[in-house]
């Protein structure tokens, strides 16, 4: 039985070895020729949501220094974006990556992620959902979007 997300998606359970498109892996990121288990192998589930309630709660603390004593409402939903977006962008990361391990990488050969995929795939973060929606390589749409996957760096 494939998973609610169904065999419509590409890369759903539902398509692979069963005559779709991408043959039947034994691990995450084998198609995309990572490795298994180390770094530079594709980052668990628990791992990605745990590293972003870090620049979640990081970016409430930090809007929250400068409209204390007010609650920082929506300017916390800037720094994170501000926090996610650059970074990614630059070095791959967000601090909650950095702190957890992990780094968003480019499929093929460029370097860095740069800022028109930074922005689109924090965009589709926002909505949380695109990130939920995953593949059998544990990449979200935003990342299928963005031609990235988050990888392990330790």
């Amino acid at each position: 039985m494939t998973r609610w997300t169904g065999s419509w998606l590409p890369g759903s359970p539902g398509q692979e070895g069963a005559g779709g498109t991408h043959p039947a892996q034994d691990y995450p990121g084998q198609r995309l020729e990572l490795p298994e288990e180390g770094p530079d192998s594709v980052a668990g589930f628990g791992r990605r949501t745990l590293g972003f309630v870090v620049d979640i709660l990081l970016s409430g603390g930090l809007a929250a220094l400068f409209t204390l004593p007010e609650p920082p409402g929506n300017w916390s939903l800037l720094v994170w974006a501000l926090l996610t977006v650059v970074p990614t962008a630059a070095f791959g990361v967000t601090p909650g990556m950095a702190l957890l391990g992990m780094r968003v990488a480019r499929l093929g050969d460029a370097t860095f992620v740069g800022v028109p995929r930074a922005l689109l795939r924090t965009a589709l973060l926002f909505f949380v959902l695109p990130a939920l929606i995953t593949n059998a390589d544990g990449r979200g749409l935003h990342d299928r979007a963005t031609a990235t996957v988050v990888i392990r760096t330790r």
